[in-house]
């Protein structure tokens, strides 16, 4: 989402160059290239036919039973922009019977505009991780603050973008360029949060992999995401279903179009792949300011209007709230429509508690004093109390700074120049070693990059507590520090000669964020700076290089960089990626960079030589046109690692690449078969549960009248209409010959559900496991010091264990030659010590998704089993993709090592 309590006038005063428009209204869609479409899907699947939300669905009925045509529409969307308190979204109520206005507040990676908070490191950097332990931890502290500050809802986590453009503006938002590392993350952290009683809402379907030209304004629409359809189901939508199966609440739509339909109302893509295919059975909100239809949108699957505003926020418009209650009372919305979508909002509400002691909000988004105003879009406003500073941080900046640390990458390490021994001197350059002098928030939304990057820009971050930098955690360590906070070299450094253990550490940045603020000429994505280190970085260590013999770089960044100016530059020994480490920026890293810890984050997406290694598709980002701006996903299958592996383009460091301070083995090596034999399809889908029924009478008239004497505030959203109106629509309706012109291929039976699905996430089939790998990590000993001279870690070091799978040869599919299905991580191994892990396997992870059977096939399987497999699957087993030299077969149930890796 876009916008911030101290931008909200900004906002009001650049919509008024715009005319009044209410909304984009649906029409022909716009050109997309042949071969990309967006099938009709209607009606909106019913939600409460699994039986994980039968208790939820019942209790929701019943509340829902009981509420009028306003009380309906006024829970299904926000009461306006900076309108409701506490929060960045507010829904409205249903006072009279105790459903109370829902708090719907970011981020991803902590809560956004509140004090007394954990600004927790963010996806990019718990993706680095590799660590499930950790992805779980992160999300149940995240949720018990939530809970905490009484937050309904966290928009979070972040799915889309997935990394398809390394310059991507909110790449840093996710978890990694691999759909697996995204999906396996965002489950453990929406189940660690939804354990706590919040709502979790995982984004943004889908598609939004570029900032620039992502949002429907008057004058153009937002890009279309032009993806096929396995494309869509074996990369874009697996982390959604991975969600889905995890039981998450909430959804929220892109900005962007999906093959030219707007994804707040692409009936296929909420319809038919979210709520049909994937069964997901809570609410499906638009992201803020996004939504461009009333009736469309509802038809097409849209449960809840965020915040409740058209897309120029500046009267008080909605295309919902009382135009929802009249396009009802006139027939166009069926009420089925709308007591589907006020039983999923309530039915998540109940699943996750929150009926029994849920707090109410105590913070305010808007203002750090305990009085401001109630409502602070409105021209007058009450004022009261809305801040009671509650401490929500227990003690979770040991989780945040475990995630930090554990994150942390090292690329390059020569002559074992790391872990520094803190007994030598250490000069330290650049602005990135201290935190912003002007304070660590002193820029609105983090839109800025001074001092330590410690995430990025726009709604997806959090004001930080307090900021622990790396430079005052170096001093602490290491008694002679020279530290130059600046990112241009020293000129009086010309002519001394420092001495030949001397070790000089540089810091580099590259920052990204919301297309909604602009940043050192950079839109949202990297489109000035491109993948080069901010503020002449390069520049700065190639002159230090130059003048050290033994240089560090630590980056903190968003994402992948191009190192090539430096990398190969002798005196540079060592290369740290901190990724963004958030407010534990410091001793997470002194920790690694003295040794009290082994280094074991590895990279979740690729770092190239060139930009040029990938296509344009992926490599560039969309221009401006005139009309809808088409991003075509022409590369399908192939982004990040899985390119380069299938046109043999080597890294510079690959997928998963970490390097540890001590070395490690693959032993004992067993594989077995859990489910087998494979049918090349699931088995027939489970049937429906019957689903909440209401009566489907026209609701009277005066269940949509203004209550006597009530006097509304300017842009607070009500669900209400006057009188007149509301008798006006109620008279259409009640002919039964309303005129609205229903899209093609609108339907209002119900459908039994496509043969894909049938439970949460997908086909119940789909997770079963089909082999386990059970795989030894030993500790096998040390590295060499400076000189050459041995130097053991004598500290404990965790490892990754990362499987891929190759298909079997022959097969009538195009398949990436390895891709990533499963990850371990040891806990911290002594020298000598091994931790045995166990790596699985799914059905979904051996199928391919079959366009013209619309289901996941698993290739080579024969019908029935006979006791023949589907042939031989190769799991691969390592430290890195590039990195895979011990392979299990499954034809066999064999395993061998040693080998050459396959890419």
């Amino acid at each position: 989402m876009v916008y911030r309590a101290s931008a909200v006038w900004l906002s009001l005063v650049l919509s008024l160059s715009a005319p009044p428009t209410l909304a984009r209204t649906i029409g022909p869609r716009d050109k997309v290239p042949e071969g990309f479409y967006a099938a009709p899907y209607y009606p909106t699947p019913h939600g409460g036919w699994l039986d994980s939300w039968k208790d939820a669905y019942a209790k929701a009925h019943a509340l829902v039973s009981r509420m009028t045509l306003a009380e309906k529409t006024n829970i299904t969307s926000g009461v306006g922009i900076f309108m409701g308190m506490p929060c960045v979204g507010n829904t409205g109520s249903a006072d009279r019977l105790s459903f109370p206005q829902l708090c719907l507040q970011d981020s991803a990676l902590g809560v956004a505009s509140a004090d007394n908070v954990t600004a927790f490191p963010p996806g990019i950097t718990t993706g680095a991780t590799w660590d499930k332990a950790l992805m779980y931890a992160r999300g149940v502290a995240i949720g018990r603050e939530f809970r905490g500050k009484g937050a309904n809802v966290h928009l979070g986590p972040s799915v889309g973008p997935i990394g398809r453009k390394p310059l991507g503006g909110r790449n840093w938002e996710g978890f990694g360029a691999d759909p697996v590392l995204q999906a396996k993350a965002a489950a453990l952290h929406i189940k660690g949060v939804q354990e706590q009683g919040v709502i979790a809402t995982v984004k943004h379907l889908i598609g939004n992999e570029q900032e620039m030209f992502r949002m429907y304004n008057p004058f153009q629409p937002g890009y279309s995401a032009n993806i096929d359809d396995r494309t869509l189901h074996e990369l874009y939508l697996w982390p959604f279903a991975e969600a889905v199966h995890a039981g998450v609440g909430a959804v929220m739509t892109a900005y962007n179009a999906v093959n030219g339909s707007a994804s707040s109302q692409n009936s296929y893509l909420i319809n038919g792949l979210l709520k049909d295919e994937l069964g997901f059975q809570g609410m499906v909100m638009s992201d803020w300011l996004s939504h461009i239809s009333g009736v469309g949108s509802a038809l097409a699957g849209l449960d809840l209007n965020m915040p409740g505003d058209t897309n120029v926020p500046l009267f008080g418009f909605s295309l919902w709230q009382y135009e929802l209650t009249r396009s009802v009372l006139n027939g166009s919305v069926p009420l089925d429509r709308l007591n589907d979508m006020a039983t999923r909002v309530v039915a998540a509400w109940y699943k996750m508690r929150q009926d029994k002691d849920f707090p109410r909000p105590n913070f305010s988004s808007n203002t750090r004093d305990r009085n401001g105003l109630l409502y602070p879009a409105a021209i007058f406003s009450p004022i009261g109390q809305v801040n009671w500073f509650v401490n929500v941080q227990e003690d979770h900046y040991k989780i945040a700074r475990q995630v930090a640390q554990d994150a942390i990458t090292l690329l390059k390490n020569d002559g074992s120049l790391l872990p520094l021994t803190g007994s030598g001197k250490i000069t330290v350059f650049g602005t990135g070693a201290q935190v912003n002098p002007a304070g660590p928030n002193a820029c609105l939304n983090r839109a800025c990059n001074k001092g330590t990057l410690g995430m990025g820009w726009g709604s997806g971050v959090a004001d930080y507590p307090y900021f622990d930098d790396p430079i005052t955690a170096i001093r602490k360590r290491v008694p002679d520090v020279e530290f130059h906070n600046s990112d241009e070299f020293p000129l009086f450094f010309t002519g001394e000669a420092p001495a030949p253990d001397d070790v000089a550490v540089v810091f580099i940045s590259s920052d990204a964020g919301e297309n909604s603020f602009t940043v050192e000429n950079n839109h949202g994505d990297r489109d000035a700076d491109k993948l080069a280190a901010w503020h002449g970085g390069d520049g700065l260590v190639k002159k230090v290089a130059d003048k050290f013999p033994n240089v560090v770089v630590v980056a903190h960044t968003v994402g992948p960089l191009i190192l090539e100016p430096w990398i190969d530059h002798p005196s540079v020994k060592a290369v740290l990626f901190a990724h963004l480490p958030g407010q534990e920026a410091g001793e997470s890293l002194a920790g690694v960079l003295f040794g009290d810890v082994s280094p074991s984050g590895h990279l979740p997406y690729s770092i190239t030589r060139a930009e040029t290694d990938y296509p344009d598709s992926i490599a560039k980002l969309k221009g401006f046109t005139l009309g809808q701006v088409q991003d075509t996903y022409s590369e399908g299958l192939y982004i990040d690692y899985r390119w380069l592996n299938k046109r043999s383009i080597k890294p510079r460091f690959a997928f998963g690449h970490g390097l540890s301070y001590t070395t490690f083995a693959f032993t004992n090596a067993t594989i077995r078969a859990v489910t087998a034999p494979l049918d090349p399809i699931p088995p027939p889908r489970p049937s429906k549960l019957p689903t909440p029924s209401y009566p489907t009478d026209l609701p009277a008239a005066s269940e949509a009248y203004y209550p006597d004497g009530f006097k509304p505030i300017w842009r607070y959203l009500y669900s209400w209409l006057p009188k007149s109106e509301a008798d006006a629509a109620w008279a259409i309706g009640a002919t039964g010959k309303q005129k609205y012109a229903y899209p093609d291929g609108y339907s209002t039976t119900q459908k039994p559900g496509p043969a894909a699905g049938g439970g949460e996430g997908g086909h119940p089939a789909l997770w079963d496991v089909a082999w386990e790998v059970d795989v030894t990590k030993k500790t096998t000993g040390g590295v060499g010091g400076p000189g050459g001279l041995p130097r053991f870690f004598p500290g404990p070091a965790r490892a990754s264990v990362q499987a891929y799978v190759q298909y079997p040869p022959g097969i009538p599919y195009d398949t990436p030659p390895v891709q990533l299905r499963d990850f371990e991580k040891t806990p911290p191994l002594a020298p000598g010590e091994s931790q045995t892990v166990t790596l699985r396997l799914t059905r979904k992870d051996v199928s391919v998704w079959d366009v013209e059977l619309q289901n996941w096939v698993v290739p080579g399987a024969t019908l029935g089993g006979g006791g023949k497999g589907p042939g031989r699957y190769t799991i691969w087993i390592g430290e890195a993709s590039d990195q895979l030299f011990l392979a299990c077969y499954t034809d066999t149930g064999k395993c061998e090592q040693g080998l050459e890796p396959p890419v």
